[in-house]
C-alpha cells in the first residue's frame, strides 16, 4: 500500500515551525573558537583531537546484524531528553550509512519535530500501525515517514495537538513491525515512569537516561538506577546517563559526578551548555559548539557500543 493509495490523515503544520530566531547563536562565543583554532595551528592538540574522533566515528558505524533499539527517557520533564534525541538523531544520520529512523514516542506536545527542522506531519505512530503489512518493502513504509534534511526519517507521536496518548499495544507493533527495516531506531520517549517508558527500557538493546546536571538531578537519577539495578534482566550495563549542563555557571562537579554514577555500571557523558541548544528551535550541526559535537559523537559511540553488543 502507498500512501496515496487510501484517505489519510490531513498534512498539518508543526507547532513552532514559523517562527524565526532572531539571530542564531552559534554555541560557543567568537573568542573560543579563535582560541581554539590557534591551538589547532601551533599545538599537537589537533593530531590528538583527530585520532580520538576517528575512534568514536568508527564505533559509531559498527555495522548491526539486526536493528538496533535505542530508547531515550528521562527522569522528569525539562532534562533535555528531546535535545539529546535530536543529536543522536543527527549524529547517526550523518556517520551510518544504513537506514535510521527517529522515532516520538512522547506524544504529548513533543518538540522532537520542531528540533530536527520538520514543517510538517501527517501519518503519526498510531495512523501507520493500522496500515503495516509484512509484505511492505523499505520503500513503502518510508512513503509514510518524513524525510529528514541531514538524512534519515521521523516518524512523530502525533499532529501536535492533544489527543490519545501511545499506547504499549502500538509501541510494541510499531516497534516489531519497523525492525527489520531500519538499521537504528532511536526513539524519544515519555518520561519515567511511564508505562510505554519502562515497556521501552524493557525491549530496547541501548538507553539513554537523560538528567539535569545538578545535585537534585545526579540524586534522583541514582535512585533511578538502584532501581533499574534490581530489575530481573541487566539492563544498567546497556544503560549510558547523560548529564545535561543547563547553565554555563552551573556549579556542579560533573567529574565528580560522572565517576559516582558510573560506578553502578552504567557509562555517563556530560553535554556542556551551548548556546545554541539552549536558544531552542531547530539544531543546526555547523551552530553547535565544539564540546558539544564531540559530546554527541561520544554518546552516540557509547550507545552503539551497547547496541551492538546486545542481543
Amino acid at each position: 500500500m502507498r500512501p496515496g493509495s487510501a484517505p489519510g490523515p490531513d498534512t498539518v503544520p508543526v507547532l513552532g515551525a514559523g517562527a524565526k530566531s532572531a539571530r542564531l547563536r552559534h554555541g560557543d562565543p567568537v573568542l573560543r573558537r579563535v582560541l581554539r583554532l590557534a591551538q589547532h595551528a601551533f599545538g599537537s592538540s589537533a593530531a590528538r583531537a583527530v585520532a580520538e574522533s576517528t575512534e568514536l566515528v568508527a564505533q559509531v558505524q559498527q555495522p548491526v546484524t539486526t536493528g538496533r533499539q535505542i530508547v531515550v527517557t528521562s527522569i522528569r520533564g525539562g532534562a533535555g531528553k528531546t535535545t539529546v534525541t535530536a543529536l543522536l538523531s543527527r549524529t547517526f544520520n550523518h556517520f551510518r550509512h544504513d537506514p535510521v529512523l527517529t522515532l516520538e514516542a512522547d506524544a504529548a506536545l513533543g518538540t522532537l519535530p520542531a528540533r530536527l527542522g520538520v514543517d510538517q506531519l501527517r501519518w503519526t505512530c498510531t495512523d501507520l500501525v493500522q496500515i503495516l503489512r509484512p509484505s511492505m518493502q523499505l520503500t513503502d513504509v518510508t512513503g509514510y515517514l518524513v524525510p529528514l534534511t541531514d538524512g534519515g526519517w521521523l516518524l512523530p507521536g502525533s499532529q501536535g495537538r492533544i489527543g490519545a496518548r501511545i499506547d504499549i499495544a502500538t509501541y510494541r507493533t510499531v516497534m516489531v513491525a519497523l525492525r527489520r527495516y531500519f538499521g537504528v531506531t532511536l526513539v524519544d520517549c515519555e518520561t519515567l515512569p511511564g508505562e510505554v517508558a519502562r515497556t521501552a527500557l524493557d525491549t530496547a538493546q541501548a538507553r539513554v537516561l537523560v538528567t539535569p546536571a545538578t545535585t537534585e538531578g545526579v540524586a534522583s537519577t541514582g535512585a533511578v538506577l538502584d532501581w533499574l539495578g534490581s530489575l530481573p534482566v541487566a539492563v544498567l550495563p546497556r544503560t549510558v546517563v547523560v548529564l545535561t549542563a543547563t547553565s554555563p555557571d552551573a556549579s556542579l562537579d560533573a567529574g565528580a559526578a560522572a565517576e559516582a554514577l558510573a560506578r553502578s555500571g552504567v557509562g555517563v557523558v556530560v553535554l556542556p551548555y551551548d548556546r545554541h541548544l539552549a536558544s531552542g528551535g531547530v539544531i543546526r550541526t555547523d551552530h553547535l559548539g565544539a564540546a558539544t559535537r564531540q559530546a554527541a559523537t561520544r554518546l552516540a559511540a557509547e550507545v552503539m557500543q551497547r547496541a551492538v553488543g546486545a542481543r
